[in-house]
């Protein structure tokens, strides 16, 4: 049924759990795994070296985060890919579904924004609203 399948993850405790299932989906389907996690913009003013200083901290972190998900996917049949995006957590994921032509999109349902006590975060709200193949979200 699916085949092609986005993963998003952001170092939450929801983010984890998405990650199992869509591990758990992609061993029962045979399906790719695009993995996606996206970083805030960085302020221009910050100028040199303290914005590349911040770059790379942001990029370790987001890097650490890969790797977690990855543990927590485990061994899959199909090719598990991995893209670290700088914007806007929504938009990232809407055009990395896009552009890949993902047919399933797995995330959690709250993150770690700054909105953390609503039902649904804004960045799935987003992705729900806005996303033109089917969204899996996971508590």
């Amino acid at each position: 049924m699916f085949k092609n399948m986005l993963i998003a993850v952001d170092g939450s405790e929801h983010g984890w759990k998405a990650a199992q299932i869509a591990g758990d989906l992609a061993r029962s389907m045979g399906a790719d795994l695009w993995l996606v996690t996206a970083y805030d913009p960085l302020p221009g003013y910050l100028g040199e070296p303290n914005l590349q200083n911040a770059l790379n901290v942001r990029l370790a972190e987001a890097e650490q985060v890969v790797q977690r998900a990855k543990q927590e996917i485990g061994e899959i049949p199909g090719a598990l890919r991995t893209e670290i995006l700088e914007g806007p957590a929504a938009e990232a994921i809407l055009a990395v579904a896009e552009s890949r032509q993902n047919d399933l999109i797995i995330m959690g349902t709250r993150g770690l924004g700054q909105l953390r006590g609503l039902l649904l975060g804004s960045q799935s709200q987003k992705v729900v609203s806005h996303a033109t193949c089917p969204v899996l979200l996971v508590r």
